[in-house]
């Protein structure tokens, strides 16, 4: 009877113990992010520069409260993301070019609370176009920023923004694939006369 006892007890015991879960939250996944294909068509004549952006992208209108003519938004819906090009007449005004390379560069710098650290290199297009490419890591709001010019008659600069609150370690494949992006349009940028 004493062991019928000490049995009954133990699976007591077990039964209330084994009711007992300590449930750990499961850690955030990684999105799953679809990249579309690779696949490019020309911008509209009616802009005073060409590219080759993505058939998969939407091309906008530049509706921030500074924007000026010839400002666009490429917009890629699948990935939420942005890249935001501004583009200046020089007209040979030498001023005028000192001031927006100064503008790049601060609006670049401010990236620097955020980042872990920012890489530029200055290059030449396939055309002779000089570019300014910059590349930012860490928590930051844009990941790559670049500028082209012919440093006397034209400016163009781009900016890349993702519009969503996911952190740039899930958003690796999708800024990766952004950078080849940009580098195509930088690559196939023409002045108009």
């Amino acid at each position: 009877m004493k062991r019928l006892k000490l049995v009954s007890f133990v699976l007591i015991m077990v039964a209330v113990t084994a009711c007992e879960k300590t449930y750990l939250p499961k850690p955030i996944g990684y999105n799953r992010i679809v990249l579309p294909e690779k696949s490019y068509r020309a911008l509209p004549d009616s802009l005073p520069y060409s590219f080759e952006y993505s058939k998969f992208a939407q091309l906008l209108d530049d509706t921030t409260a500074i924007s000026e003519r010839y400002w666009i938004e490429i917009h890629y819906p699948q990935l939420l993301a942005n890249i935001h090009v501004t583009f200046v007449k020089l007209g040979g005004n030498g001023k005028l070019f000192e001031e927006y390379m100064n503008d790049a560069y601060t609006l670049t710098a401010k990236h620097q609370i955020k980042a872990y650290s920012i890489d530029e290199v200055i290059a030449k297009t396939p055309s002779g176009k000089t570019a300014v490419i910059a590349e930012l890591e860490g928590e930051v709001p844009s990941q790559f920023q670049f500028t082209v010019t012919d440093s006397s008659k034209n400016f163009l600069r781009g900016a890349l923004y993702f519009n969503t609150k996911v952190q740039n370690d899930s958003l690796a494949p999708a800024i990766a694939f952004m950078k080849e992006e940009m580098m195509r349009l930088i690559n196939t940028l023409e002045w108009k006369k």
